[in-house]
């Protein structure tokens, strides 16, 4: 990430501000939090996590197994928050 260009790290951080809202638009939750881990992928990304709690940041639980079904639903509900 720190290797990142200057502009587009911001505009990375400024796009996912963007995502962040529309997120919070169609998921109830109090807050969305941010993470930058993992060294499982050989790329720059960040993580925007609906949270309720601290404990929605913890990353060793068990993670949710949505269906591709809900999954695309909720991506779609996303992109119309975006427009």
């Amino acid at each position: 990430m720190y290797d990142l260009d200057d502009d587009v790290l911001a505009g990375l951080h400024v796009f996912a501000k963007k995502v962040a809202h529309a997120i919070k638009k169609v998921v109830p939750c109090k807050r969305i939090g941010v993470a930058v881990i993992g060294l499982e992928v050989p790329h720059t990304h960040v993580h925007l996590v609906p949270m309720n709690s601290m404990g929605d940041l913890n990353f060793t639980r068990p993670k949710l197994s949505p269906s591709k079904t809900e999954l695309e639903e909720v991506a779609k509900k996303i992109q119309g928050a975006l427009a």
